[in-house]
């Protein structure tokens, strides 16, 4: 499915979470579509816990890594104090993703969430397909958690508390 404007995705959270590393995954996904991919990130005071976002953008050409106030068209929130800080960033027909909207008990262990929030944004973005996803997840985790981080991935593609 070919769209004419990229496709723009926010990632919020705090230091710890795994902003960084969702932002990443969604990022190879779509480099490994063969889609044109630019991410920024904010790390503000991430390494004391403090609020980290980073902006994905990717289609067939990305100017700019940088998504506009008002031009989200998802914002994947992994702690539910950063929805209304970042709610700003989504477009009015945007769809914000949740950690509120994720059984987090069903995840294999509490490491895994920001996995489990990307397999929940891809039911959403028809333009990478499953296999580009698989390969991400494969190279970004070491064997020994690969497994976990997969079964993650598969918890949030099927949460049925997306609204």
């Amino acid at each position: 499915m070919k769209r004419e404007t990229p496709v723009n995705v926010v990632v919020a959270g705090l230091g710890g979470q795994g902003v960084l590393t969702c932002s990443d995954l969604l990022a190879d996904a779509a480099f490994r579509t063969g889609l044109d991919v630019k991410k920024a990130e904010i790390h503000g005071m991430s390494q004391r816990g403090g609020s980290v976002s980073c902006d994905v953008r990717f289609g067939a050409a990305v100017l700019s890594p940088m998504v506009p106030d008002g031009e989200a068209d998802f914002l994947v929130v992994l702690e539910a104090t950063q929805e209304a800080p970042n709610r700003h960033v989504l477009k009015p027909d945007g769809l914000l993703l949740s950690v509120t909207q994720l059984d987090t008990a069903a995840l294999p262990s509490p490491k895994t969430l920001n996995t489990a929030m990307l397999g929940m944004l891809s039911r959403h973005v028809p333009e990478i397909p499953e296999a580009s996803w698989q390969s991400a997840l494969d190279a970004a985790f070491p064997e020994k958690i690969r497994a976990m981080n997969h079964a993650a991935f598969e918890t949030g593609k099927n949460s049925v508390k997306i609204h």
